[in-house]
């Protein structure tokens, strides 16, 4: 990413590219953290030292999200995964639960929710391969339904909710693990955010979750192993056990590396202009064309075809040798995806673009 360390440009879904600042950061720090004499790998979760590491990172996220008080915010681990399951033995007491399926990691997510209860698929893009996000704005939503459930980007697809489904009063729980932190949220429309933070925030093995406090319980069946009770979390303040401590680490020193930018709204500025310029020659290329509705359009995840698995292949092997990395699409979808994350340049946008030019003008 830069002529200094000779970065490729990194466009993977995750674990993917992060601020060059940061990792210099970490690197400075890697052996000797602060005058402590370690490394931030190898100190006690419970120093006073990591204390305040874990506490910043909580205070700084805070700020940038504008969370409010009543919601606590925990690093945990599993990944996203793990959330398919804690999200309905934690939420379900009605035992009814709704599902909008909109690409790959929702339907794992109500199938997952299954095992626990009456789980219904209120709406699905499953009939077009998940090319769009249906329109939820007068969904049948089950009267005794606990929650109703979306992942807002999906990452295989490059779709993306720019209007949140109408709860018509049920709690919502979003997966936003592909665009967290990419523009501002209103934590207040939600009752529960959750995002592994391998595609935009750190390294894999950290888990956010963001919580209304009214939805920890003390009245969770028996049979809740005790590590995925939200609220032995929230009680303990993510250090029930040992967390992934030098994943939040990093994750703390993104969160001042993104206001240092200028917080949330200057991210999204960013984030347009990046997608911008790769869309608008996706829409005019006579080669290229993206695979998403593009009223559906995600800003992290650019999912393209050139209609030949032949030309495809030849373009990713091309873009590889040009130091364009990671650039090959899901199986699903097949052809290429670029994941334009906060950490991707707009220069790496614009010489990706000038490469396909290029490589179009060659095969066309």
């Amino acid at each position: 990413m830069t002529d200094k360390y000779n970065r490729v440009y990194n466009f993977s879904a995750g674990p993917a590219v992060l601020p060059v600042e940061v990792l210099e950061e970490a690197r400075d720090e890697m052996l000797n953290y602060k005058n402590s004499g370690m490394s931030v790998m190898e100190m006690s979760h419970r120093s006073k030292t990591y204390d305040e590491i874990i506490k910043t990172a909580q205070k700084d996220l805070r700020e940038l999200m504008n969370i409010p008080d009543n919601y606590k915010v925990l690093f945990l681990q599993g990944g996203a995964h793990l959330q398919f399951s804690m999200v309905p033995i934690n939420l379900l007491k009605n035992g009814v639960a709704d599902y909008i399926v909109t690409g790959q990691w929702a339907k794992k997510a109500y199938q997952e929710a299954q095992k626990y209860g009456k789980i219904n698929k209120v709406a699905t893009s499953e009939d077009k391969n998940f090319s769009y996000i249906p329109d939820c704005s007068d969904l049948d939503i089950s009267p005794e339904a606990d929650y109703v459930y979306i992942c807002e980007n999906n990452t295989i697809y490059g779709t993306k909710f720019q209007t949140l489904p109408n709860t018509k009063g049920k709690i919502l729980v979003s997966d936003m693990s592909s665009c967290f932190l990419s523009e501002p949220v209103d934590v207040t429309k939600y009752g529960l955010i959750f995002a592994g933070v391998q595609k935009n925030v750190g390294p894999a093995g950290v888990q956010i979750v963001i919580i209304r406090e009214d939805l920890l319980r003390d009245d969770l069946p028996n049979w809740c192993p005790t590590m995925l009770n939200y609220k032995i979390h929230a009680d303990n303040d993510s250090l029930y056990n040992t967390p992934p401590a030098y994943g939040i680490y990093i994750c703390s020193l993104v969160f001042k590396w993104l206001k240092k930018q200028g917080g949330l709204e200057k991210m999204k500025e960013i984030n347009e202009k990046k997608a911008k310029v790769l869309y608008d020659f996706l829409d005019s290329s006579k080669l290229f064309k993206g695979t998403v509705e593009k009223s559906s359009r995600s800003l992290m995840n650019v999912p393209f075809i050139t209609g030949s698995d032949e030309l495809d292949k030849k373009f990713i092997e091309e873009a590889k040798n040009e130091g364009f990395v990671q650039l090959k699409g899901h199986r699903t979808v097949g052809g290429m995806r670029a994941s334009i994350y906060n950490a991707m340049p707009i220069e790496g946008v614009v010489k990706l673009v000038e490469f396909m030019k290029k490589f179009e003008s060659e095969n066309i």
